[in-house]
């Protein structure tokens, strides 16, 4: 039962949204404020923390704590803030090009410490604020300011560097779809550790329709999975397609034909410690495959600010050290005369 009946319009400031007219922030920015309102965590509990982007204005237009840094740095202020203050809820926002290239380096590692705080990954291939060049996310041979004849290099898979750095949550969903971002984010902050929320989003100016390949109506429901732990792996306008494991393969069969029934599509167990179907999943493309959303990856296990916390409880405990009398009087010392 909510003890603050809070709603979204709570966590919105008083500031106006200067992102442009259709950009996917605002269908985002809509679920992070549903996603706190249903949370009913104390308002005060709550800090957003950004870095450089279209995405990182984040902080202006919530009304709760936050904190426009540097970037590339987001997640490393975020890291400090968590670790001197345990209870804040904090919402890390950056964008592709702010986490993945500049913040590369500071992502993996953030996942690496499984530091407790949820970061919230929009990905719309390109960079949106300094107007139009190829960032780490932008496919294979598209046609940008920075890349004129189409970019020749591999694109980053944020699930997959997720997965590689030794991450426990990753989930993913669309900035159209507030209902199922607002779950993921919901899941992301409950889940206790870093959580990773990729939102494939939008700039209508230059990079409209990176994801309509999945996105467009009259193919997202063919193109999309959501996926809810312990349900099978069903999809499709008629929820006649599923996913099974073929020889170690991921396999999209039709419900019904081949003697394929209900009971042969693959279960999806978000909680499994082997990262090995989760890596087959964020993995899968249209238009062989469907796009997985929802919460991909789930599995318990010890926080950085737990470890730290045990650590200083330990050293505590054996330290003759209890005051700083004993401190100056520790070790070498030389009376002065």
């Amino acid at each position: 039962m909510s003890q603050h009946n809070y709603t979204a319009k709570d966590f919105k400031s008083d500031q106006q949204v200067r992102w442009c007219p259709g950009c996917g922030d605002h269908g985002i920015i809509n679920s992070v404020q549903r996603a706190m309102a249903e949370l009913d965590f104390p308002k005060e509990s709550w800090a957003v923390i950004s870095g450089i982007g279209c995405s990182s204005r984040f902080p202006y237009y919530m009304g709760t704590y936050g904190f426009h840094t540097i970037h590339g740095r987001a997640a490393a202020i975020a890291s400090g803030a968590k670790n001197a203050n345990r209870d804040l809820n904090i919402l890390q926002v950056s964008g592709d090009g702010d986490a993945l290239a500049i913040g590369g380096n500071h992502f993996i590692h953030l996942i690496r410490r499984n530091v407790d705080i949820t970061t919230l990954l929009f990905n719309n291939e390109i960079y949106g604020l300094t107007k139009g060049q190829y960032s780490p996310t932008t496919k294979m041979g598209t046609k940008t300011k920075s890349s004129p004849y189409g970019t020749i290099e591999i694109p980053f898979n944020p699930g997959e560097l997720c997965i590689g750095a030794q991450g426990k949550f990753f989930a993913r969903s669309i900035d159209v779809n507030v209902a199922l971002t607002a779950e993921v984010i919901k899941a992301g902050v409950l889940h206790k550790g870093t959580s990773i929320v990729e939102v494939l989003q939008n700039c209508v100016i230059f990079a409209d329709g990176a994801h309509a390949a999945v996105t467009d109506k009259e193919v997202k429901e063919d193109r999309q999975l959501v996926l809810h732990h312990g349900e099978p792996m069903i999809f499709g306008k008629n929820k006649d397609k599923g996913i099974v494991l073929d020889h170690g393969l991921l396999k999209v069969v039709e419900i019904g034909k081949d003697g394929i029934t209900e009971d042969d599509i693959l279960i999806h167990d978000a909680h499994s410690e082997d990262p090995s179907i989760h890596w087959m999943l964020v993995h899968m493309k249209a238009p062989e495959f469907p796009v997985a959303l929802g919460v991909i990856r789930d599995v318990p296990a010890k926080t950085y600010d737990q470890a730290l916390d045990d650590q200083i409880a330990e050293v505590k405990a054996i330290s003759k050290i209890r005051c700083m009398n004993d401190l100056l009087n520790s070790g070498d010392t030389w009376e002065v005369k």
